[in-house]
């Protein structure tokens, strides 16, 4: 039990219940271009990496997560163009690469005009993070 605690600790950086309940309603409220990179992603059909969608790290909700990688990919609509959501989505960018995370932003439009690019940027950054016994994807 032990050992299994220690791995969702690492896996969601201490997350609470409150962001797990949350992360439960964005799955159910996808917007079109997730669901369309979620088809993609799922069941790892991108180069067998594991996506987990709307992942709750720490205080946050990852719209996708690949532990493996330590990747986070976003896909953000129009409000992120606001000045003070630019600010907030730094300021989130920052924290979480303090955890050892890798953050990637996308539109809503790139991911449904030009989702063959969205996928090539995302295998670009799937290299996985160095593991300490030297386990994980070559690529």
């Amino acid at each position: 039990i032990f050992k299994v605690k220690m791995a969702s600790e690492e896996l969601h950086q201490g997350a609470k219940g409150d962001v797990f309940s949350f992360a439960r309603i964005l799955r159910k409220k996808q917007t079109s271009a997730e669901d369309l990179l979620w088809a993609r992603l799922r069941s790892g059909k991108l180069d067998g990496y594991k996506f987990r969608r709307q992942h709750p790290i720490k205080n946050w909700i990852a719209d996708f997560y690949c532990h493996e990688a330590k990747l986070i990919i976003e896909v953000d609509g129009r409000i992120h163009l606001d000045k003070e959501q630019k600010q907030s989505d730094d300021g989130r960018t920052c924290e979480l690469e303090r955890l050892g995370l890798r953050l990637i932003r996308f539109t809503n439009e790139e991911v449904e005009s030009d989702i063959k690019n969205v996928l090539k940027e995302i295998k670009n950054h799937l290299i996985p993070s160095p593991s300490p016994k030297g386990e994980g994807k070559a690529s």
